[in-house]
């Protein structure tokens, strides 16, 4: 039997990857404008790989179409983001308490280093803010891997990249990478204890404190 032939990342999909993260970066700000042309230009494209690409991100929320007026960056207002931190609250503290019972030693080790990585990254002398929220997501995205819920996943998945527009916010809020920190500590000793409805409670709350954050 031949070998099956994958078929390459299609275009517009590298493309919707490249403006997410620009978006994710403040390249591109909330409430701007997407020039079609002068990014198919920059990127040696034609308008039509583009365009499926910004229906990718508006149907993520990450980009708004507006009838005659084209593509913006979407913005987030304190309901939007009061609504995506509740409904991230409910489905990632659901997760945790599934992780409490049911996670093996190993799996529980591997949110241990972590756990120790984010540690390590939010030490006064070694402060990294970008790496901090970069090991706080895989930490959050493990959790959920070892909870095992694909729907669970994928909605938790596209709350956050909602989450993501206002992230640099909570980053700039003094004092708020200690808070977070102590926070997964109450999350990781909950874990570590297998109790599971702690684990509930501590996860909702680092959800409500990061909200007020964020705000």
């Amino acid at each position: 039997m031949a070998a099956l032939s994958l078929a390459p990342r299609a275009l517009y999909e590298e493309v919707a990857e490249l403006l997410r993260q620009r978006i994710f970066n403040r390249e591109l700000e909330p409430g701007s404008w997407i020039d079609e042309l002068k990014i198919a230009e920059a990127y040696g494209i034609s308008r039509t790989p583009l365009r499926e690409a910004l229906k990718v991100l508006a149907a993520e929320g990450l980009v708004t179409m507006k009838v005659r007026r084209g593509a913006y960056v979407t913005e987030v207002s304190e309901r939007d983001l009061s609504d995506v931190y509740h409904l991230l609250s409910l489905l990632e503290s659901d997760a945790a308490g599934v992780v409490a019972e049911t996670a093996s030693e190993g799996q529980m080790r591997e949110l241990q280093s972590l756990h120790q990585e984010l540690e390590l990254a939010a030490l006064p002398e070694k402060q990294d803010k970008e790496r901090f929220f970069e090991i706080n997501e895989r930490f959050h995205m493990r959790l959920l891997e070892i909870a095992n819920n694909r729907w669970r996943d994928q909605m938790v998945a596209d709350l956050r990249k909602v989450m993501k527009l206002n992230r640099h916010n909570s980053l700039l809020k003094n004092g708020r990478i200690q808070e977070s920190l102590g926070e997964h500590r109450a999350i990781m000793n909950a874990l570590i204890t297998r109790d599971s409805v702690l684990c509930q409670q501590r996860m909702q709350e680092h959800f409500r404190n990061g909200l007020e954050a964020a705000n």
